[in-house]
């Protein structure tokens, strides 16, 4: 009766183990512009270079991501509080499968815009910045430059740090 469950639990915890540990190589960025321009999947064209006077943080993150969905709650958070006050989200999504994406990203009210190009771990954008593991949470600060590679920690905290300066 509970071997359903079980199998479930096996597979998810086989997964996750399977992931690489959260790395990338973004430190050699921090305190200089990232060059994120794209389509995101709802139309909207994104340049981080046209989003000074802004806080951002790109979340690199996918749907099957345990973690990442975890995290989500705290985004929004942050976003409802701090986007009248010039916060905005980027979202870089490893996804493979659009409608899943979309499916998720309506179920969930996630409002920002996300880069999807169906590479899964070979995304364009994510590949360009190291990125090894996810979710990876960077800030940008107002002037357009890579301020923290660990936005996981404390996210609102230092949005509103950010946003002060």
């Amino acid at each position: 009766m509970h071997q359903p469950r079980i199998f479930f639990l096996a597979t998810i915890a086989a997964a996750l183990l399977a992931l690489p540990a959260c790395s990338h190589n973004g430190d050699a960025a921090t305190g200089k512009p990232l060059d994120i321009k794209f389509q995101a999947v709802d139309g909207r064209h994104v340049d981080l270079s046209k989003m000074q006077g802004k806080v951002v943080l790109v979340d690199f993150w996918a749907t099957w991501c345990g973690p990442c969905v975890g995290e989500i709650p705290h985004v929004k958070a942050a976003y409802d509080r701090y986007h009248a006050k010039g916060f905005e989200v980027v979202g870089i999504s490893l996804d493979q499968d659009l409608g899943r994406l979309q499916e998720f990203t309506k179920s969930q009210g996630m409002a920002w815009p996300q880069y999807f190009d169906g590479k899964g771990w070979g995304n364009l954008i994510s590949s360009k910045y190291g990125i090894r593991g996810i979710p990876a949470m960077w800030l940008v600060d107002k002037d357009g430059n890579l301020a923290d590679t660990n936005a996981r920690e404390n996210l609102e905290g230092k949005v509103a740090k950010l946003l002060a300066k």
